[in-house]
């Protein structure tokens, strides 16, 4: 029989049943409960609204651009013509090619988290898009890793810049920074992050957008957010 630990028996007195907190509070709470030894992530979890009055269920899958950056490090690689490469590695770039990216990317052999591509180089990869695709590689226009400007793509994806998108129950969740952020920075890239998924809202679907809100660490203890 699996036997919790003194650590979580000790957050978990501190877990709220069947009440909503506010945001300033909840936050705070989940600082609290963080305390394990490495700087845990601060996440956020959405249940949205997904019926249209016409059409299919809605799909949301953009990017946000937290102000005060999510604390996330990521592995960037730039896939470019050669005559862009200068500018790539000049941005910040981990990984740098062109022709010899694809071969690696063909070959599975890559180690990176993000990848930008150039307009000029998005025909070369499309073919490799079974590879890509399932682990959310594959650049795409509306989530900003499809560009020209690379020293700008290169700088938010290092910084702020979170992908989110639902699951097919309309789930949805991303991390909007480090148990190490002040809890004046976490709040306003929990406000920015809400924002922001409200703004989505499509026309075709009525009533609130946003179901229920909750907000969690990775080893700690979630709480169900109403109100600010």
């Amino acid at each position: 029989m699996r036997k919790n630990s003194k650590r979580y028996k000790a957050i978990f007195k501190n877990s709220i049943k069947d009440k909503k907190v506010g945001a300033k509070e909840a936050m705070e709470l989940v600082k609290k409960n963080s305390t394990t030894k490495f700087d845990e992530s601060i996440d956020v979890s959405l249940k949205i609204n997904l019926k249209q009055s016409k059409g299919g269920d809605f799909n949301l899958r953009t990017v946000v651009n937290l102000p005060n950056g999510s604390g996330k490090k990521s592995r960037v690689a730039v896939l470019c013509e050669p005559s862009k490469i200068d500018e790539a590695k000049k941005a910040g770039a981990d990984v740098v090619g062109s022709d010899d990216l694809i071969e690696k990317i063909a070959s599975g052999k890559f180690d990176f988290t993000k990848l930008i591509c150039t307009p000029a180089m998005m025909g070369k990869i499309g073919k490799h898009g079974k590879v890509l695709g399932p682990k959310g590689l594959m650049p795409n226009p509306k989530l900003g890793t499809v560009s020209t400007d690379l020293l700008k793509s290169v700088k938010e994806i290092k910084t702020g810049l979170v992908e989110i998108r639902n699951d097919k129950d309309g789930n949805l969740a991303s991390t909007i920074g480090r148990k190490s952020f002040s809890t004046e920075k976490l709040l306003e890239n929990y406000n920015f992050l809400i924002e922001s998924v409200k703004k989505e809202k499509p026309d075709t679907i009525k009533g609130e957008f946003i179901k229920a809100t909750y907000l969690t660490s990775t080893m700690g203890i979630s709480y169900k957010v109403g109100g600010k």
